[in-house]
């Protein structure tokens, strides 16, 4: 969809179906870190790491067996 404002070099704009199917074509790591602290004292901390990917039968998987679990 192109950019209808009154700069020529604007940015295009990309539809979410297709920056949703390009992500999941590529695959994409989520990382984060929560830590809960009262008075400044860490007590809990709890870490987070996903891949998002799609899954394709033709790829085969990483594991010799069934899978890790």
């Amino acid at each position: 969809m192109p950019w209808n404002g009154p700069d020529q070099y604007a940015p295009l704009g990309v539809p979410l179906v297709d920056l949703l199917d390009r992500v999941l074509a590529t695959g994409v790591v989520v990382s984060g870190d929560l830590v809960l602290a009262i008075a400044d004292v860490p007590l809990v901390r709890v870490s987070l790491h996903a891949l998002l990917s799609s899954v394709n039968e033709r790829v085969p998987s990483p594991w010799p067996d069934s899978g890790p679990l």
